[in-house]
C-alpha cells in the first residue's frame, strides 16, 4: 500500500517535565479526555463549550480542520503531555497567525485542575514561545486575560508580556461579555526571514 507524506509541520518539544507539540489527528480521544476531565473546572474561563468537547468524535472533525491551519500556517495548537505522552496537562494554543508586516499571533492556554500550580505551563509557553519566534518568525505575541485571573496575568508577567491595555466586554465567556487586560509580547530579536 502506498503512503502518502504529509505537508503538516512536525514540532515536539521537550522540557524537563513535559512533551509540548502540535495536535494531529490521532489526539482525538486524548482531548475529549481532557475537557471532558476538566470541564467544570474550565468552565469559568472559556466561552461556552458544546457537548463535542467531551467526545472523541467531536475532536475527530476539529482535529481536521486544526491539521489545515498547521497545513496553511494560521494557527498551531500544542497539546502538553507527560513525557510518556499518555496524559494531556493542558493545551496551549497560537491562533489568527498573521504575517506580512504585522507577524503577530493570539495565544491561549489552559491547565488541567490537578496540574495547577507547579509551573507547568510557564515550563511549556516558554519553549512554545520560543518555537513561535524563531522558527514561525513571530514578532509580537498578544495574550489577554480576566482582571480577576490573577494567575493567568502573573504568569503572562513572567513570561515577558507587557500590559497594553483594558477591554471592556471583550470577549464571551461562560455565556458572558468579560472584561480583559490586554498584553503582548515582542520579540526584539527579530528578523525577516523566509
Amino acid at each position: 500500500m502506498f503512503g502518502y507524506r504529509s505537508a503538516s509541520p512536525k514540532v515536539r518539544l521537550v522540557t524537563t517535565r513535559l512533551v509540548v507539540r502540535l495536535v494531529h489527528e490521532r489526539d482525538a480521544y486524548r482531548l475529549a479526555e481532557y475537557y471532558a476531565g476538566n470541564q467544570a473546572y474550565l468552565k469559568p474561563w472559556e466561552p461556552v463549550r458544546d457537548e463535542s468537547h467531551c467526545f472523541p468524535s467531536g475532536w475527530q472533525a476539529r482535529l481536521g480542520l486544526i491539521t489545515e491551519m498547521h497545513r496553511q500556517g494560521t494557527a498551531y495548537y500544542f497539546i502538553l503531555l507527560d513525557p510518556e505522552e499518555n496524559e494531556v496537562y493542558g493545551v496551549a494554543n497560537f491562533s489568527n497567525v498573521l504575517r506580512g508586516s504585522f507577524h503577530a499571533c493570539f495565544l491561549g492556554y489552559s491547565l488541567g485542575e490537578k496540574w495547577q500550580g507547579q509551573g507547568l505551563m510557564y515550563e511549556a509557553l516558554q519553549s512554545a514561545i520560543r518555537y513561535m519566534q524563531r522558527h514561525q518568525q513571530m514578532h509580537r505575541i498578544m495574550a489577554n486575560y480576566m482582571p480577576h485571573n490573577q494567575r493567568s496575568g502573573n504568569l503572562l508577567t513572567r513570561l515577558g508580556f507587557e500590559r497594553e491595555g483594558y477591554a471592556k466586554d471583550y470577549l464571551l465567556i461562560d455565556g458572558q461579555w468579560r472584561d480583559h487586560i490586554l498584553t503582548a509580547l515582542t520579540y526584539t530579536d527579530w528578523k525577516p526571514g523566509r
